[in-house]
Formats: structure tokens, C-alpha cells, sequence
């Protein structure tokens, strides 16, 4: 039986808006920051969304409402990044110590460069049952990767991090896939990390089939 991915797979949509207008980084940060306000509390009702605002969860339509984000969640760890040219924004969310449920969830929105409002949310949120789940391995190890920003003259260009980031989403469907991995590397798979610090570490250990 399939069973669904990380929720980080859905930071790829990022870079997959053409002609989206650039936005502010601090319109971003304010936009994710109310995310997690609204998380905590299981609060959807506070986060500034349009009126025709989008949302999809496990990517399909769903009620803002009465989804994920009406759950209060403790959050142990989060993470976000900030496309200022798509107007988007992804954000990591490890409720490891949320009392009888725990949850990795991953959150994607795009906001309107004009008037600042959210104009969709989609979500993927994993939970026991899950390919590889284990919310307390997801949060040990993703803690203490290090996301220090890349010095501007080694950084890869915007196509170059697309590629190699749409040839790790296909490997999921099509095994042939060559994903330009680097050396040595480490992947971060549900609780599972494939790397130990050591110069050998590598990416290529493959991916079960039936994941989606």
C-alpha cells in the first residue's frame, strides 16, 4: 500500500510558479511567522488569507477550517525558507512532544506581492503509519543540521538548484532518475538519516517502491 512521503517534498513547488511577482523577505517572515502562531494555537481563522484563498492538504482541496491547522500543536522545531521571487514560502513543523499525536508537517504557501494576503496553503502531514515516520529521529536529526547561508560566491544558480531538486522529486516515480548527488552527502528520510560524518556518506541507497 502506498504511503506518503516527507513533507519536505513539497518545497520543490517553490520554484515552480512562473511569473510570479517578488516579494519582500520580511512580508515572507510575517507570513510564516503567523503560520506558526496559528499552528500552536489551531487558530486558521488569524493567518491573513484572501478571500479566494486555495487550500489543499495531502494535495487535495480541503476545509481551511477544519484541517490540520485547527489543531493546536506543540511545536518542538521549525524551519522556513523564503522565495522572494515566487512570493512563496515553505516551512517545516516537528511536533515530536505533542501529547497524543505526534506530526511532521510540511506547509507551502504563496502570497500576494500587492496586498500581502496568503492566496494558497497546501499542506502534506505525516503521521504514524507514514513512510519511515518517527517524529522524535525527525527532530534529533534535523535539529542539528546546520542551514548557515551559502557564501555568495560558492552558491549554484537558481536553475542548478532546480534541476538537481526536481531530479530528487521524480526519483520518487521513475528509479532511472539520475539525482546529481553530492559527496560525501546525507539524506534526511522521515526519522531515518543515511549519513554518520563520515566522508563516505552517501545519497544513492535507493527509495522503496510505493511511495508517493
Amino acid at each position: 500500500m502506498p504511503t506518503t512521503m516527507l513533507p519536505t517534498i513539497i518545497v520543490l513547488g517553490l520554484f515552480a510558479c512562473p511569473g510570479a511577482a517578488q516579494c519582500t523577505r520580511a512580508l515572507l517572515t510575517a507570513a510564516t511567522d503567523s503560520l506558526l502562531a496559528a499552528q500552536t494555537d489551531g487558530a486558521p481563522d488569524t493567518l491573513g488569507t484572501a478571500a479566494g484563498l486555495t487550500y489543499l492538504e495531502q494535495f487535495k482541496p480541503a476545509d481551511f477550517t477544519t484541517g490540520i491547522l485547527s489543531i493546536a500543536v506543540h511545536v518542538d522545531f521549525n524551519r522556513s525558507l523564503h522565495d522572494t521571487m515566487q512570493c512563496a514560502t515553505y516551512t517545516e513543523i516537528i511536533a515530536a512532544r505533542n501529547t497524543t499525536h505526534p506530526y511532521v508537517i510540511g506547509a507551502q504557501m504563496h502570497i500576494g506581492a500587492d496586498d500581502g494576503q496568503i492566496a494558497n496553503i497546501s499542506t502534506l502531514v505525516t503521521d504514524a503509519g507514514d513512510w519511515l515516520f518517527n517524529a522524535t529521529g525527525t527532530l534529533y536529526w534535523a535539529s542539528r543540521e546546520k542551514w548557515e547561508p551559502i557564501p555568495e560566491d560558492r552558491r549554484d544558480s537558481r536553475a542548478v538548484i532546480q534541476a538537481a531538486a526536481d531530479a530528487y522529486a521524480d526519483l520518487f516515480d521513475d528509479k532511472t532518475v539520475v539525482v546529481p548527488w553530492g559527496s560525501p552527502c546525507a539524506r534526511l528520510e522521515g526519522g531515518s538519516y543515511t549519513g554518520s560524518g563520515a566522508a563516505s556518506d552517501r545519497c544513492d541507497v535507493g527509495i522503496p517502491d510505493g511511495i508517493f
